[in-house]
């Protein structure tokens, strides 16, 4: 009896000999123009360094239909109440699905989309996970954006958040208590269990990054209680930066200088110190000026500097503002 593929003719079917798994499926057209790239940005930092306010306030400056922001903190491999049976913490590499973000990272950086697992913080649990698809601008913050080197590769423009200790404690006390359920004592008893994680894997990250931000009080300037806080804005050569000549006059030093110190590592960078008691009208003519850097039809966004409260911060604005125009600027 002929073969069920093959007459007894001689003549075989297509396909009779091979094997299910090599069966060739159709796939997109090679002459297809492939996914446009997007902009990929890093915002890593500890835990309540900032991370989401920072990207919340670029993404609405950006448009929700053009930037697309994922949080690589989704990736644990244990759920809140596994944690309790493994000896690391969150921020521990162990702890977390290194290779499968590296993997997401470089398909998003090819314009690809991914099916990204989801952490809810408010619970604990892994919860079912989305699809992502990556739009012009890809803002991707967390505990280790920036761990290893496949993964930094994949940016163009790279952020580390770096508060004072004291203030990020302070940040994360009023965040976990309010919106995570924890009590004080929890939070406070979490805090000291994490710090040697925090130095073996999340501040070394700092090195790697192009532009690194720390929101705290000015030095040697009394303030009163409810002043939003000035920001430090390394501006390492890593990158291109936007020319500030028009906006640091002697006029609006009040607002903001630029100068040049030494770094962690004893090299050179510019600080760009934007003072939170500045008056908002100086504020808004350095952010109007750095604006129209990029021929912008639009205004001036108005989502920007923008607190979690409500309340506003021109050097959140301003921090902001230049991770925008670096966007913008690779996007060209």
């Amino acid at each position: 009896m002929a073969a069920r593929h093959e007459s007894v003719t001689g003549y075989r079917e297509p396909g009779a000999d091979m094997p299910d798994k090599a069966i060739r499926l159709q796939r997109s057209d090679p002459a297809a123009a492939a996914p446009r790239r997007p902009v990929m940005l890093a915002i890593a930092g500890d835990s309540a360094a900032g991370k989401t306010t920072l990207t919340r306030g670029i993404v609405a400056a950006l448009g929700a239909d053009r930037a697309t922001a994922i949080c690589v903190d989704d990736y644990h491999r244990y759920d809140r109440q596994e944690r309790r049976d493994v000896p690391f913490t969150v921020l521990d590499p162990d702890c977390n699905y290194i290779e499968i973000i590296e993997q997401h990272l470089q398909l998003l950086a090819l314009g690809r989309p991914i099916l990204k697992p989801v952490y809810d913080h408010s619970t604990g649990r892994l919860v079912r996970p989305v699809l992502v698809e990556p739009r012009d601008f890809v803002i991707v913050e967390g505990l280790l954006p920036l761990h290893t080197k496949l993964a930094r590769a994949c940016f163009d423009i790279t952020v580390y958040l770096d508060p004072p200790e004291e203030i990020r404690r302070k940040w994360k006390l009023q965040r976990d208590c309010a919106e995570r359920g924890y009590t004080r004592e929890q939070v406070l008893s979490e805090l000291d269990r994490r710090e040697p994680d925090s130095a073996a894997y999340i501040r070394p990250q700092r090195q790697w990054a192009d532009i690194c931000i720390r929101f705290a009080p000015a030095v040697g300037h009394g303030t009163p209680d409810g002043t939003p806080l000035s920001a430090e804005i390394l501006l390492r050569p890593t990158v291109h930066h936007p020319d500030l000549s028009g906006v640091l006059t002697d006029d609006d030093r009040r607002t903001l200088h630029l100068k040049l110190i030494r770094d962690g590592d004893r090299r050179p960078v510019d600080a760009l110190h934007v003072h939170g008691y500045a008056p908002r009208e100086d504020a808004r003519i350095a952010e109007k000026a750095i604006w129209g850097q990029l021929s912008m039809d639009a205004p001036l966004p108005e989502t920007l500097g923008v607190l979690a409260d409500g309340r506003r911060s021109e050097p959140l604005a301003i921090a902001q503002l230049l991770l925008v125009w670096h966007l913008y600027e690779a996007l060209t």
